[in-house]
């Protein structure tokens, strides 16, 4: 079942959570890629430090403001495209980063390269029938475990202890 906007409309954190070992579809040509949500983190909007939107409204952030189940894809050291969600309402700037799915595809790097995914589906919505990029729900249930985000030695030390990554528990 696909997921609709009921689901990202909620807090980042829940969503974040709730995403891993869901499916991720992307659909390109006339085939598609499925693949079970492994790992995610939050990002929660303007107070986080670690997030695209701490330093306010930008053209790069301009995306995350938009309503939850919007597609922010940002390119990461100059060749890496990466999938976040956009979460809650519209103005909070809160996303999840897609950073992995079920192996071989264990980076958010690896990940958007395997998919196909490129900055050209940013600010596209997940929850739009016609949206080549969307999740569902095959009603799998998985543990979840959580820990430190990856990569953001730029952020505060306190947003860096936070435990906003989440993983599935094998």
């Amino acid at each position: 079942m696909r997921l609709e906007s009921e689901f990202f409309q909620r807090d980042c954190l829940t969503v974040a959570k709730e995403l891993v070992g869901k499916i991720l579809v992307h659909k390109v040509g006339n085939g598609e890629y499925k693949l079970r949500i492994t790992e995610t983190e939050a990002y929660l909007g303007e107070s986080d430090s670690a997030c695209h939107a701490h330093k306010g409204r930008t053209p790069r952030t301009e995306t995350m403001y938009k309503k939850g189940g919007t597609v922010y894809i940002y390119l990461c050291y100059g060749m890496h495209h990466l999938l976040n969600i956009v979460t809650g309402k519209t103005e909070e700037a809160e996303a999840v980063l897609i950073r992995a799915c079920e192996n071989p595809f264990n980076g958010p790097g690896k990940l958007t390269k395997a998919l196909k995914i490129t900055k050209e589906l940013n600010n596209t919505d997940v929850i739009s029938e016609e949206s080549e990029i969307y999740v569902e729900d095959d009603g799998m249930r998985f543990g979840v475990v959580s820990g430190k985000r990856i990569g953001i030695d730029y952020a505060s030390p306190e947003d860096r202890e936070r435990l906003w990554r989440f993983i599935l528990k094998k």
